[in-house]
């Protein structure tokens, strides 16, 4: 007789419960693959996944693992997205893609709001374009936990710059490959390439762009300040990642792992909404420190250029995203 069979006759009725209690909480232990499409550890973004991952561990007492990937570890921004939505990416803080539904380029409208204190509202959890986003996601099967703002971007050039539509046509900035990105930067005058973030460093350093008209300026100063010297903040889109799941993923987890999981999401967001503001300012001072010249445009440019933008623009995206959204921006932007 071996070992285990002299053992086993000796495990009372309560051992013997207990051996399999463990085995079915074991059963239940998951492993998911959290990703960004955009930051390296040790940046903002990647700080954030660290505290999801961290709080989903810690919250599911050891039954949810965790694995992190960062910017470019998995591919591309398309490819990561592609990964999100087909389940073998399962939670992800990204800046959306358009290509699985074109409504969510509404978090691309350009000038929706021209201040932190309204665009705050809007994005917050119960405003008005949290609950747009909200529906739209779960169409194309993905959870939506709620957006992690970074605030207004602008456009970073090296060599010279603009602050009016005649000087934006002597510079070809790289925008974001998702509509209306390239429209927007067109109808501020610009010549435009939509390029991938993972190649922009190339795309500048050969002279295929001159700047860069997609991130706040952390992004271009933490990448880019050895190539680019000027950041005027145009303003155009209030750039935030969004914090997500792949809806089955989401659905096959028990009701106990959903709520950990949705509020170490919520933490993470809440963290980033208090803040986003403190920490763009920080890097706004920062990039000027070290040499990059800064530009802030008056009340007047800024919403010269939101009126150009609109005009142009947003009758596009009533083509793209529907006239029925595009009723609610029209109802809560930012009169001008």
């Amino acid at each position: 007789m071996s070992a285990t069979h002299k053992i086993l006759p000796r495990l009372t009725a309560l051992t013997l419960g207990t051996c399999l209690m463990g085995s079915a909480l074991a059963a239940e232990a998951v492993t998911l693959r959290l990703a960004t499409d955009s930051g390296t550890q040790g940046s903002p973004a990647g700080d954030a996944l660290e505290t999801w991952a961290r709080l989903i561990e810690e919250n599911s007492d050891g039954e949810i693992d965790v694995n992190v990937y960062y910017q470019n570890e998995l591919g591309g921004q398309q490819e990561l997205f592609d990964l999100l939505v087909s389940g073998d990416v399962h939670l992800m803080l990204n800046w959306p893609m358009t290509s699985y539904d074109r409504r969510i380029g509404v978090i691309y409208t350009p000038y929706m709001t021209l201040s932190w204190e309204e665009a705050m509202e809007a994005y917050s959890p119960g405003g008005w374009v949290n609950e747009l986003l909200g529906d739209i996601y779960a169409d194309i099967g993905l959870k939506f936990f709620g957006p992690w703002p970074e605030g207004f971007n602008g456009v970073a050039s090296r060599g010279s710059y603009a602050l009016t539509t005649e000087e934006a046509g002597d510079l070809a900035v790289r925008t974001m490959t998702v509509f209306p990105a390239p429209q927007t930067m067109q109808a501020l005058g610009y010549q435009t390439a939509a390029i991938d973030w993972g190649e922009v460093y190339t795309a500048l350093q050969t002279g295929v762009v001159d700047g860069e008209a997609g991130n706040v300026i952390y992004w271009p100063y933490e990448y880019f300040r050895d190539i680019l010297d000027y950041y005027v903040h145009t303003k155009h889109f209030f750039m935030t990642g969004i914090l997500t799941m792949n809806m089955e993923t989401f659905e096959s987890l028990s009701e106990e792992h959903q709520r950990v999981v949705t509020a170490a999401a919520e933490e993470v967001m809440n963290q980033q909404f208090v803040a986003a503001r403190e920490q763009d300012e920080y890097y706004i001072a920062k990039a000027q420190e070290d040499g990059m010249e800064y530009f802030e445009l008056s009340d007047e440019q800024l919403r010269e250029f939101a009126r150009l933008a609109r005009e142009q623009v947003w009758p596009l995206m009533g083509e793209e995203i529907g006239e029925e959204i595009m009723d609610v921006i029209r109802a809560n932007a930012t009169p001008l």
